[in-house]
């Protein structure tokens, strides 16, 4: 399966859970309505027991009969232990029994979800035992491109546990990072704020010091940020000697990493993104207006959100055109990014739903 067809069908599967899960109350149900359809889109027989048993004994201790919801087997052996809550459940705090089932088979990933979020698990720290922090958590009402590419490893076509135990140390501590950080730019704490205060302040770090400066430090991140993506917005616009850029920051150095996998933006895909910004600023934030490029199309979305795309955006070698999220998927044409201004009605129109 190809990736792109593979983002279509996690995309597919999005808009049945936001249609279902409130519809959904029970954990039986969410594994029928929601789980058991995202290991289809992996590529499992979830009918067949040989390769995806439900009810997996997993005796624990001198306790027996003690079962996993499901195990995905290979050659009679399970591969990957999978336990269910209802869709109204947090997973916080039940990972526990996931825990206990990993330690007594010979499986290599343990996966914790309410068919919304899931969490894998791993043994990086001591073999044999699961982790404590999951190396890879998404929401699939909210991915991002990297989790796609993540979650295409475990498709049953690419499965392979030497590959994806490889890569899942640096994946657990660069999401342990980003979450690190992303709390302290939100709300720096006092120790995170003593650390930067070290380098440029010579007094004494009082608490009275600390929380002065915290805003102060909260703000210069965030502005540090806007100031890089600005930065490579402008370069992207004004470079006209160079027809692509690179807008994701990819050191192509792993090799398991094909140059076809790599996604580029284009001057030209920024400047209709700005303009649908210009068209939509008088019907919405423009601040809630994203984007989000694939292979083969470019993705206006509302909110960040695969759920809420607004237009794809093709520019081909014969044409360039829209398709808009309606009930028709109106497709418009345009000769060059300025001439997206045409179809200001029709965008405005399509918005609403999202307002």
């Amino acid at each position: 399966m190809k990736m792109e067809k593979f983002t279509k069908e996690l995309e597919e599967l999005s808009t049945r859970i936001v249609n279902l899960k409130d519809k959904v109350s029970t954990e039986e149900a969410t594994k029928t309505a929601l789980i058991l359809p995202f290991f289809q889109k992996l590529g499992y027989d979830v009918f067949n027991p040989l390769e995806f048993t439900p009810e997996y004994i997993a005796d624990v201790g001198i306790k027996k009969g003690e079962k996993v919801d499901y195990a995905i087997m290979d050659s009679g052996n399970p591969t990957i232990l999978i336990e269910c809550k209802s869709v109204n459940e947090k997973l916080t705090n039940h990972d526990s029994q996931l825990f206990r089932y990993y330690g007594t088979s010979t499986s290599k990933f343990g996966i914790l979800t309410n068919g919304i979020e899931y969490r894998f698990f791993t043994d990086l720290e001591e073999p044999n035992k699961m982790d404590s922090k999951p190396f890879l958590v998404f929401d699939l009402l909210n991915l991002k491109d990297n989790h796609v590419k993540e979650i295409y490893k475990f498709t049953k076509e690419l499965f392979d546990i030497e590959n994806i135990s490889s890569s899942a140390y640096e994946l657990k501590y660069v999401n342990l990072i980003k979450t690190y950080l992303t709390q302290e730019l939100d709300n720096p704490s006092e120790e995170f704020v003593k650390v930067i205060l070290s380098s440029v302040y010579e007094g004494v770090k009082t608490k009275t010091i600390i929380d002065r400066f915290s805003p102060t430090v909260r703000n210069t991140f965030n502005l540090l940020v806007n100031e890089k993506v600005t930065d490579k917005l402008n370069a992207a616009l004004n470079n006209s000697s160079d027809n692509k850029i690179e807008v994701k920051s990819v050191e192509v150095t792993n090799e398991n990493i094909k140059k076809e996998d790599l996604i580029v933006t284009t001057p030209e895909e920024l400047e209709a993104y700005a303009i649908i910004k210009v068209i939509l600023s008088d019907s919405i934030d423009t601040e809630r207006v994203n984007y989000r490029d694939n292979r083969s199309y470019f993705n206006i979305l509302i909110d960040d959100n695969i759920r809420k795309w607004l237009t794809r955006i093709y520019f081909t070698k014969n044409r360039n055109y829209l398709i808009i999220n309606d009930d028709d998927k109106t497709t418009l044409e345009f000769a060059t990014s300025i001439d997206i201004l045409k179809h200001k009605e029709v965008l405005n129109d399509s918005i609403q739903k999202f307002i």
